[in-house]
């Protein structure tokens, strides 16, 4: 009976997603449930489920007010290719970190984006949990970035915590982390190695002067 019951509510729930994604056509309503890649998907308040990353020069932006949620299997493969090819301390060269600038094309997450894995140029305004953070996807956070494994960063504001390495071409904050890698720092780098464009130092690092012109 139970399962019948579950079962029931489990098709009711995607008669109803799928009647959101079919009947209405106005991508700029926002729905509670949205998915990705979808082309009516574009403002979500609630959830959005990626179940893989769109390319930089197809990405349609979306903006999200609740939880971003991605699910793209490749995440799974990435985190134990790094492992492997995780490059000596004297390859953290920061002056190749960040080189691109920031795409006009960004989604915008306010709360939380969880994922296997980020391909995909995102604004984090809130939490970030990535398993393999942000591959070949120049993103921005602001506020707390964990991941079990990295933190890969275009802009970090806030605090950027990891077991091996966090790597940002600007950080306004504290980076925790084996490796921490900045080449515009003001704040505080704590690890076994940390580089910013002051100076290369073990255990604590840190930067609060601006640049002089």
């Amino acid at each position: 009976m139970k399962i019948k019951f579950l079962l029931m509510i489990g098709l009711f729930t995607g008669s109803i997603i799928y009647a959101q994604d079919s009947l209405d056509t106005r991508p700029d309503r926002a729905r509670i449930i949205g998915f990705s890649p979808a082309k009516n998907t574009k403002n979500v308040n609630g959830m959005l489920i990626k179940y893989y990353d769109e390319i930089d020069h197809e990405i349609k932006p979306k903006k999200v007010n609740g939880v971003g949620l991605g699910c793209n299997g490749l995440g799974i493969f990435f985190p134990a290719l790094l492992l492997v090819s995780i490059p000596s301390i004297d390859n953290w060269a920061i002056n190749d970190i960040g080189g691109e600038p920031l795409p006009d094309k960004m989604n915008k997450i306010n709360g939380m984006q969880l994922s296997i894995i980020n391909m995909e140029p995102t604004i984090t305004n809130g939490l970030e949990v990535n398993v393999s953070s942000n591959i070949s996807a120049p993103s921005v956070t602001n506020g707390v970035a964990v991941s079990p494994l990295y933190n890969f960063h275009h802009t970090t504001n806030g605090m950027a915590i990891s077991t091996f390495a966090n790597v940002s071409k600007k950080c306004r904050g504290i980076q925790i982390s084996l490796f921490n890698v900045c080449k515009d720092s003001r704040g505080i780098q704590i690890g076994f190695w940390n580089e910013n464009e002051k100076r290369k130092f073990p255990l604590i690092n840190w930067n609060f002067k601006n640049k002089k012109s």
